[in-house]
């Protein structure tokens, strides 16, 4: 005789990109055992796919985490682990005050969010004549990166993945009709300052961020820290 099937939770969410709101549940076991193992090969490719497989799955396959903006998929990782192992977490913070003292913090994952820096757009204006078109990163652009890419590779590989169109006066030019290597001759004609534009829209791009107030135990003094970016919020 088979066993019986054991019923799942379900809860809802609001996805930052659109509104949407989504239904999701916590991940099983089975799951956790493939972040797990992802998390202690501490290899960042198999952190990601891992990660995207259980964004898509929690999501019973409304999200394609794939092809979905990464602030988006790491909201939703947020929210279905809180669900899942628990909603609070104990962070070690260092206090600013002196760049040395740890400090416990207790978060509740419940109260993080996607912000949004004001006057973010997705149209940078280069000069008088062109603007660059850009879309959000999405987890497949991280995905296609080799794990030895330097620092540097992996800002010029996001950056062009990310350009929709280049508009010269009324003349369009659409990703789909543009090389690579013609977008990166465009971009490394750039001034400091115009390249500096560009990087606007990422700088400024909505993030899961967070920030927490505490004391230095030693000081006395007020620390107050901006956690961005998954992993600040896991252990």
């Amino acid at each position: 005789m088979a066993l019986p099937k054991l019923n799942t939770p379900t809860y809802e969410l609001e996805l930052p990109s659109t509104g949407e709101k989504i239904k999701y549940r916590p991940f099983l076991v089975k799951e956790q055992k493939i972040l797990m193992m992802a998390q202690e090969g501490k290899d960042e490719q198999e952190l990601n796919l891992a990660m995207t497989g259980l964004v898509s799955d929690c999501t019973f396959g409304t999200v394609d985490a794939t092809n979905s903006p990464m602030f988006d998929v790491e909201y939703i990782f947020l929210r279905v682990r809180g669900k899942s192992v628990g909603e609070k977490v104990t962070l070690s913070l260092i206090c600013p005050d002196d760049g040395k003292t740890e400090v416990p913090y207790e978060l509740n994952l419940e109260e993080v969010g996607v912000t949004m820096t004001d006057n973010h757009s997705n149209i940078v204006k280069v000069n008088d004549e062109v603007t660059i078109h850009f879309r959000y990163p999405y987890m497949k652009d991280m995905l296609g990166l080799a794990a030895d890419e330097n620092e540097t590779n992996k800002v010029f590989h996001i950056l062009t993945t990310c350009i929709t169109s280049i508009h010269y006066g009324d003349d369009v030019y659409n990703k789909v009709d543009i090389s690579d290597k013609d977008i990166n001759d465009f971009i490394e004609q750039l001034t400091t300052e115009q390249f500096e534009k560009v990087m606007g829209f990422f700088n400024t791009m909505p993030k899961v961020r967070h920030t927490v107030t505490f004391v230095n135990p030693k000081t006395s003094a007020i620390n107050e820290v901006v956690l961005e970016g998954l992993e600040s919020f896991l252990e």
